[in-house]
């Protein structure tokens, strides 16, 4: 009750920002009836046609992009299981159903505690699957109230996280013990886990699902055909900055228009992060007296050359990781400002010769692998990001030494994927293998 209180209070307060949000940027428009007020019994039931049924919960696009290898191993050991797949936002909402139906996908409740008990009651989900770490107090009471098994996978916490935890343990505490099974992504996780309240016989590291996610090729159709509406030549150097945030883009325009006049040969590919700032970086563009080539415009245009003048800038969701395959240059964005860092094992895996700013630190074990066997550098300015760049076009046998040891790194660490499946299924007692396999 307590806790309804305050999510009121704090919806009350943060109400006009969510409407100039709404307004604005277009946001917050879908799913609210859900968010409010739980999944309905009519919805349930599209969700799920059998007895057996999880709930798998992705917060937004990142987490969403990691869950294919994860439902398809499930489904191959019970092709009668049904997963029902939630996210939070609207971005990670329109990916879901793009990658797996709107029959699967549905938005999560808040945290009510009316939202989350008709939820529940309707979906009846033998266990409740949060990617990361998406720890509500009311979700994990009730299903732990329901006889619903709570497990988190590719956990991540970090210390700073893990200390206001602990600041907070008469609060947070009984959320951490009630959790059925932790996966986490590494050592320090674990021990962060542990330390919050989770008793350590239920805590396992079995890695980060972001290494099984990462590409194994370039040489595919979906990389290929954006090569081709680009207008990518064979001579282009094609350097893709993405999952940027703001003062990220202004960065990169400004590196690409002084290293252009030495190096004809180098192209610029833009991903924002948020849709609410395509117009804004579109207008940074511009001001720079460059052209920019927006993928929404006409996605299925097959341009015949790249004009110097022009920046593709990429203003659709769920593309990115196609994108970094484009470019064998990568600039990591989110990692110049507070945010943290975004998800570097895509160019990895494609064997791009990677970037990144000095704050990485929600992906501080990825970093530290990728820097330890050269296969990153680390920048810390516009001048230091520069000098990285102009060294990839003048120097391609280290760049391309760079792209190796990455790709390197990630096949060393694949396999998670089937750690967390072999932990899910024993959690709720799915078959080893698949019935077919079995039969």
């Amino acid at each position: 009750m307590i806790a309804n209180v305050l999510y009121l209070f704090a919806l009350a307060i943060l109400s006009p920002w969510i409407l100039y949000r709404r307004l604005r940027h277009d946001r917050y428009r879908l799913g609210w009836q859900t968010k409010l007020f739980g999944l309905s019994a009519n919805h349930a039931s599209r969700l799920r046609e059998s007895d057996r049924c999880i709930w798998l919960h992705a917060v937004s696009v990142g987490e969403v992009n990691l869950l294919g290898g994860i439902i398809d191993r499930l489904n191959a050991l019970d092709p009668d299981l049904e997963i029902a797949i939630s996210s939070s936002t609207d971005s990670g909402y329109q990916l879901a159903v793009q990658r797996f139906g709107d029959q699967r996908v549905f938005f999560c409740p808040l945290d009510f505690t009316w939202a989350v008990r008709r939820t529940l009651r309707n979906l009846k989900p033998a266990a409740l699957v949060l990617a990361e770490l998406e720890l509500w107090p009311n979700l994990i009471r009730i299903a732990k109230q329901q006889d619903v098994k709570t497990i988190v996978i590719n956990g991540r916490l970090s210390d700073r996280s893990a200390a206001g935890y602990q600041r907070f343990g008469f609060l947070t505490q009984s959320i951490f013990q009630s959790l059925d099974q932790v996966e986490c992504q590494d050592d320090a996780s674990a021990k962060n886990f542990i330390a919050c309240g989770t008793p350590a016989a239920r805590v396992s590291i079995s890695g980060s699902l972001k290494f099984d996610d990462a590409p194994h090729t370039r040489d595919c159709v979906e990389v290929h055909s954006r090569a081709r509406w680009a207008g990518v030549d064979p001579w282009h150097a094609v350097w893709v900055v993405g999952s940027t945030q703001e003062g990220e883009e202004q960065m990169a325009i400004d590196i690409y228009r002084h290293l252009r006049q030495s190096h004809q040969e180098l192209r610029l590919v833009l991903v924002p992060r948020h849709p609410e700032r395509f117009d804004r970086v579109a207008k940074l563009i511009a001001s720079a007296g460059l052209i920019s080539h927006r993928r929404s415009v006409d996605a299925s245009l097959n341009d015949v050359s790249w004009d110097p003048d022009r920046v593709i800038l990429v203003d659709t969701i769920g593309e990115l990781r196609h994108w970094w395959g484009v470019g064998h240059i990568a600039t990591v964005g989110g990692s110049f400002g507070d945010r943290g860092g975004q998800n570097m094992l895509e160019p990895a895996g494609y064997g791009s010769a990677i970037s990144f700013g000095p704050n990485t630190r929600n992906f501080a074990d990825i970093t530290r692998r990728l820097l330890d066997a050269h296969g990153a550098v680390r920048v810390h300015d516009i001048d230091q990001l520069q000098a990285f760049v102009e060294r990839c076009l003048t120097d391609v046998p280290a760049a391309d030494a760079l792209g190796r040891s990455a790709k390197s790194v990630v096949e060393q660490h694949r396999g998670a994927t089937d750690r967390t499946v072999t932990a899910i299924a024993n959690l709720i007692g799915l078959p080893a293998t698949p019935k077919c396999q079995a039969a």
